[in-house]
């Protein structure tokens, strides 16, 4: 019954909200600033209806492997907006989107409430960048552009996030230099399409000897002209620090002072730990005070909906099985008390922000260890010209042949090499900056190319081109591209390492085989299914890694 009265209570509101348009949030030095040049903090809350978590060793972060679009569905998003306005939030974090679902409802109804959106451009297992694989490839270049385009007639944008927690051990920092080049790419098509929207990161927290040289590098200058192109504009940090009822000294000063001189506008992309009991909130406070908006601007308090993860249950409210009915639980009414005392600083006035400035990137060293050297811009039309050309094709027996990629890419340049061969076209490496001419194209493509390297090898023996049945001989391959190197150098030889992207062209990818179209539920839940292409994030040889860039916590 509360559950009732409160979406009556505030049905209301939500229906005769504001329809002018949203105010524009702009970045001025390290802040955000409205069209009234007021300071702009996020107060919101992560809004995501989990998916299906498969638990096992290989999964240790919880990674969903489906999800539910939660801006398709605008009778769920009616249903909830009564609450996000008690919780006066002006901002929710998406981590899954379907770019094939009208998302018209939800947004505008946000839009005319006053509620802005970070999307995540990633999606779960194959739709981001592989944690122990990387690449940045024309699959997930195609996969963001899509998102974008899906997104772009919204006013309530305010940033799309390139990566979530895809850099989480220090031995782990060169896959940092592949979410920097997706940043750099994606920033340049905003661009080309006049949009304002900001391009974000979401760090996960840990000890200062990546953490902090992950920041600074993604908001660092490669050629040291203090040129933002490849700098992100947002810093998310998904900090769990505060638990119980602490202080700032326990739990922030660190972090605060880690990030004191920091360039880019940066806020908590998701807060609120679980470890201490129930939660007070009282970290909001701290967060939106004046000791700290300096260096920080606000918040994502998570979780809207019911989230497990291995430190235990999150949520502010539960749906019922019908999904028309809000119940909101302890922590919700803690949280509308503490976000509905924010009073943040309006300091510094726009007009004494300053301009950003883009330092020079840190050094490599034990610890840190991203190249400045960026991986080469994803070229669609260079991949498709290759795929075609090639004598030897990738033809699975299986269409959820993802399964198989990592076997095949270690079997096939495992016989390469022993055919005097090698597989440096298709590798990369974050940490020496060197990336082979094939590394950006997806994976179907590449196992292609070694295919037809090991092809050409065997005298082109059609055996060689069987590979357990996932190949066959492609006829149609012009004779004097026959071989893999050949055609390569015909296909690449006027591509430029960094350009600004387009939109994928579906007549190149019907070419190819590659499918653009894009499949989704009425209710917006993927089953990452359908066009393998698309989702595929992952690299050389590592066919099920659990890619990152999903939304549960370590």
């Amino acid at each position: 019954m509360r559950s009732v009265l409160r979406a009556t209570a505030f049905l209301l509101a939500g229906l005769v909200a504001d329809v002018s348009a949203i105010s524009k949030i702009t970045r001025q030095g390290r802040y955000l600033y409205n069209s009234t040049q007021d300071r702009f903090y996020i107060q919101g809350v992560a809004y995501q209806e989990q998916g299906t978590v498969i638990s096992s060793a290989a999964n240790a972060f919880g990674e969903p492997s489906s999800f539910i679009d939660p801006l398709s569905n605008g009778t769920a998003c009616q249903r909830d907006l009564p609450f996000l306005q008690q919780l006066k939030v002006n901002t929710i974090r998406a981590y899954s989107v379907n770019s094939s679902l009208n998302h018209d409802d939800c947004m505008q109804l946000f839009s005319n409430a006053g509620i802005y959106t970070i999307i995540d451009l990633t999606l779960p297992v194959n739709g981001s960048i592989d944690r122990a694989s990387p690449s940045w490839s024309t699959n997930l270049l195609n996969l963001y552009t899509d998102t974008i385009d899906a997104f772009a007639k919204y006013d309530n944008v305010l940033a799309y996030n390139v990566g979530n927690e895809v850099v989480i051990q220090s031995n782990g920092t060169d896959v940092a230099a592949y979410v920097k080049a997706a940043a750099r790419d994606i920033k340049a098509y905003l661009t080309s399409k006049s949009s304002s929207a900001l391009v974000g990161y979401a760090s996960i927290d840990g000890t200062s000897d990546f953490k902090d040289p992950l920041a600074n590098y993604l908001s660092c200058d490669p050629s040291n002209g203090n040129s933002g192109s490849t700098s992100i504009d947002l810093y998310g940090l998904n900090n769990y620090e505060w638990c119980g009822n602490s202080t700032f000294e326990a739990s922030y000063a660190g972090v605060e002072g880690d990030f004191a001189g920091y360039n880019v506008p940066a806020y908590f992309s998701e807060f609120g730990c679980i470890t201490a009991g129930a939660r007070d909130w009282t970290e909001v406070a701290a967060l939106f005070s004046s000791q700290m908006s300096p260096v920080w601007s606000g918040g994502l308090a998570f979780s809207y909906f019911p989230a497990t993860s291995v430190q235990g249950q999150f949520g502010m409210v539960n749906i019922s099985a019908d999904g028309s009915t809000v119940t909101p639980l302890p922590d919700f009414d803690t949280l509308v008390t503490q976000y509905g005392q924010v009073n943040a600083p309006n300091t510094p006035l726009q007009g004494a922000a300053g301009s950003t400035s883009y330092p020079g990137c840190p050094a490599q060293n034990a610890t840190w260890l991203a190249s400045p050297n960026l991986p080469p811009t994803p070229d669609n039309a260079a991949c498709a010209c290759l795929e075609q050309d090639l004598s030897c094709q990738f033809t699975p027996e299986i269409s959820n042949y993802t399964i198989v990629v990592g076997e095949l890419l270690d079997a096939g340049c495992s016989l390469l090499a022993q055919a005097g061969g090698n597989c440096n076209d298709i590798s990369s490496s974050g940490a020496s900056g060197t990336y082979g001419r094939v590394s950006y194209c997806d994976p179907p493509t590449k196992l292609s190319f070694v295919f037809t390297q090991y092809y050409q090898a065997n005298n082109r023996n059609p055996v060689s081109c069987s590979f357990a049945g996932n190949a066959t001989v492609n006829g149609g391959a012009p004779s004097d591209v026959s071989s893999a190197n050949a055609a390569a150098t015909a296909c690449f030889a006027s591509v430029s390492a960094v350009f600004t992207p387009t939109s994928p062209v579906t007549a190149s990818s019907s070419a190819t085989g590659s499918s653009t179209s894009k499949s989704g539920s009425s209710n917006g839940a993927l089953p990452l299914i359908g066009d393998l292409r698309v989702f595929w994030g992952l690299g050389l040889a590592l066919s099920m890694a659990i890619a990152s860039g999903v939304w549960t916590l370590a």
